[in-house]
């Protein structure tokens, strides 16, 4: 049997998280020689998955939150170690975005299948990112969310921070480089993607993220005020939902291999669910870095669309010597 181990989040979800420990270790015995270990306030995911891949794990398993996904993933990235993923979060996004299951039963027989898919992942000021980096009102609206309403609300509990935060959106300047040009705007909110679920609607401009073409996805919001801005996120999730790209002129899209960011004044930023510090970031893909056990959906690459954003200059990028 392969060796294996999992890496588990008691204090995620709102289930029992013994009975779900119990079962998840039941049904990967099956195929797997499973060693498990729990997080802790003392030790970390990224801790405990790093010390598996040095004591030669087959595979690894995580069972926990988003931010507790990233973590582990940290250590099987460059590596050909796949990741089996058993989301037991509040939005579950990584899974959402690759369509792995989120219940333990499907989840578990995902890996029990066996079928993997070799995936980007990107690092963000040199963490980790498997999901997404959302700048403003993002972050703003994560921060919101606390633990108590999460536990009680589910991902419901996001929805009403941003509810809230919209009664004081704040706009900035931005100045994102790529390896092409340099554009500057005003915005009220970014997110650079390598991953997103339909629910992350700030994510869906170019509504179409592939988690294997090499380039990362960034999506533009610069409403002009509240009203806009409801009217550009609805606009954004009926994006996700219907497949076809934002067309408002208050949203904007582009892709890249890496992106700098700045803004003035520096703007909060989150990272895979977690907060992470403030602008300035600078995000690069790592093609093909993570293999994770999945099934293989097809979709189309997204187009560029920044016409129409306020305050839009563009500048081209002097090629590298």
């Amino acid at each position: 049997m392969q060796k294996a181990h999992l890496i588990f989040n008691p204090v995620a979800g709102q289930g029992n998280a013994e009975q779900e420990l119990e079962l998840i270790q039941w049904l990967l015995s099956e195929k797997f020689d499973l060693e498990t270990k729990l997080t802790s306030p003392d030790r970390d995911a990224d801790e405990l998955a790093a010390e598996s891949v040095s004591e030669g794990v087959d595979a690894l398993f995580v069972s926990g939150g988003d931010g507790t996904v990233s973590a582990a993933a940290n250590a099987v990235i460059r590596t050909e170690i796949p990741l089996g993923v058993i989301a037991r979060g509040t939005a579950n996004a990584f899974a959402n975005a690759l369509s792995i299951p989120t219940t333990i039963e499907a989840a578990c027989e995902t890996i029990l299948n066996q079928q993997t898919k070799v995936i980007d992942v990107a690092f963000c000021n040199k963490h980790p990112m498997i999901l997404l980096a959302g700048i403003g009102f993002e972050a703003e609206t994560i921060q919101l969310a606390s633990r108590e309403a999460k536990n009680r609300l589910g991902i419901l509990a996001y929805v009403l921070a941003g509810i809230r935060k919209l009664r004081d959106l704040d706009r900035f300047e931005a100045e994102v480089e790529t390896d092409e040009k340099i554009i500057s705007f005003t915005a009220s909110a970014l997110t650079v993607a390598n991953a997103a679920p339909a629910t992350s609607v700030l994510a869906q401009g170019p509504a179409g993220l592939i988690v294997d073409d090499g380039m990362l996805d960034l999506t533009i919001v610069a409403p002009a005020n509240r009203t806009s801005a409801i009217a550009a996120t609805y606009h954004l999730l009926q994006s996700a939902l219907s497949g076809n790209p934002a067309e408002r002129d208050d949203i904007g899209y582009l892709r890249s291999k890496r992106f700098k960011i700045t803004t003035n004044p520096p703007q909060k930023v989150v990272l895979d669910g977690e907060m992470s510090g403030t602008t300035p970031i600078e995000v690069e893909c790592v093609p093909a870095g993570l293999t994770v056990f999945m099934n293989d959906p097809e979709a189309e690459i997204p187009t560029e669309k920044i016409d129409g954003l306020p305050d839009l200059v563009i500048e081209p990028k002097d090629a590298p010597v």
